[in-house]
């Protein structure tokens, strides 16, 4: 409880510590009051003289602090006299806020609204403060005037916006044309009509993790891709990555989309307790590789 001694004013505390010295005075006065008989009972009475001193004197601290904190109370509560009158939401100052006949609280938002980059584009937008009833809004829309400067031109916006959708849109390859399915790049294969930008990010995701396509039909395991995209690719050459069974970690061996924690374990045992794996004849004896497994993974494994 010693820490609450820090919380008390000034005043106090060296109040408190003068109690404490002339109670210890007086306690000493007490304890040797045989041998100092004639001189304890002076101790004593000035020492309660001087404790109903600092009893009043804190007394006084008290009635004086809670007399200004009153004013002051009062002072922040007088209101502050409503003047509608024209104001821009961006520019409009904490004072002239208030005049609005809007709380502190709600002055202080705007302003902090401000200070973090908002901008009032709209008189719409003012609605959105924290704190502002929908009466008040509807009482200042009438008198809200955004200056030029923060409203936005719409017609500016507009063509740019339709510049900047013409120029986005690629060219669409025409019907006939195909595309080497392991080495097109995004841009190439936004060309092709019906993919556009995710697709083809996502094409090009799924073919690293794999090392690259070895069938064309692998495309479907790509979400949103249909059959029907196939016509338009080719398969130029076979996986250009593949998995190094006798080198390759954990982490490496399950990050491909034909394995798991599971099949890279098993690998990873089989190499800790009997060395190399030679082929894919000693990978089909374990009892994680299904025959669908063993016939996705063998054009993606490398036994070097």
């Amino acid at each position: 409880m010693w820490k609450d001694f820090f919380y008390y004013s000034k005043s106090e505390r060296r109040a408190i510590i003068v109690l404490l010295a002339l109670a210890a005075v007086v306690l000493s006065g007490i304890l040797f009051g045989k041998r100092f008989g004639g001189h304890s009972s002076v101790v004593r009475q000035s020492a309660s003289a001087e404790i109903d001193s600092f009893i009043a004197q804190i007394k006084d601290d008290e009635r004086r602090r809670f007399a200004d904190a009153a004013r002051f109370n009062k002072r922040k509560e007088e209101p502050v006299p409503v003047i509608l009158q024209p104001f821009d939401p961006n520019t409009v100052d904490s004072m002239s806020l208030r005049r609005l006949g809007l709380s502190a609280f709600v002055a202080r938002n705007v302003l902090r609204y401000r200070a973090s980059g908002g901008v009032f584009r709209a008189p719409e937008a003012f609605a959105r403060i924290y704190g502002l009833a929908d009466s008040q809004f509807l009482a200042l829309k009438p008198y809200i005037r955004i200056s030029s400067e923060f409203t936005l031109r719409r017609d500016t916006l507009l063509f740019a916006r339709q510049e900047a959708k013409s120029d986005s849109v690629p060219f669409k390859y025409p019907e006939g044309t195909v595309v080497p399915l392991n080495k097109a790049d995004t841009s190439q294969l936004k060309r092709i009509p019906g993919i556009g930008s995710g697709l083809a990010r996502m094409i090009v995701a799924y073919r690293n993790k794999l090392g690259g396509f070895c069938r064309v039909e692998q495309l479907q395991e790509v979400p949103h891709v249909g059959p029907d995209f196939n016509r338009w690719f080719v398969l130029d050459e076979g996986p250009y990555r593949k998995l190094r069974v006798n080198r390759d970690g954990l982490d490496r061996l399950r990050s491909h989309p034909y394995m798991d924690f599971y099949k890279a374990k098993a690998i990873l045992e089989y190499r800790r307790k009997r060395g190399r794996i030679k082929g894919m004849s000693q990978i089909e004896m374990f009892k994680e590789f299904s025959e669908a497994d063993i016939r996705r993974l063998s054009p993606y494994l490398s036994f070097d």
